[in-house]
């Protein structure tokens, strides 16, 4: 009922920039959080940041360096990645649940497929 689809990843050398997409359809998400995972090879899936409409939350890893944002009227959400380090490297997931916000993967209710982004040195 409801599809997220990542958009944006690619390689970008330490110190660039990226800028992350994902489109949902199915149904209007304006009053779900939505958010932002990664996956390096080998471990587990972490928290990167997640909005709602009443609050923002960022892990401590990308605070300062990455801002989520999201335009409602296009049922998207954004995440700009400045200062990318090569740490930042992993699959990044795009999430929604109906409920607030939190960094705890397993309660999200939808995912997408992924879009992989790499930083080298």
């Amino acid at each position: 009922q409801v599809q997220l689809v990542e958009s944006g990843g690619g390689l970008v050398q330490a110190g660039g920039s990226l800028r992350l997409s994902c489109a949902a359809s199915g149904r209007s998400l304006s009053s779900y959080t939505m958010g932002w995972f990664r996956q390096a090879p080998g471990k587990e899936r972490k928290f990167v940041a997640a909005i709602r409409w009443n609050g923002l939350s960022y892990a401590d890893s990308v605070k300062g360096r990455f801002t989520i944002s999201r335009d409602n009227a296009k049922n998207t959400m954004y995440v700009q990645m400045n200062s990318l380090k090569p740490e930042d490297t992993a699959v990044y997931y795009c999430a929604a649940r109906s409920g607030i916000i939190t960094s705890d993967s397993t309660v999200y209710d939808y995912w997408g497929q992924g879009t992989q982004v790499t930083v080298s040195s």
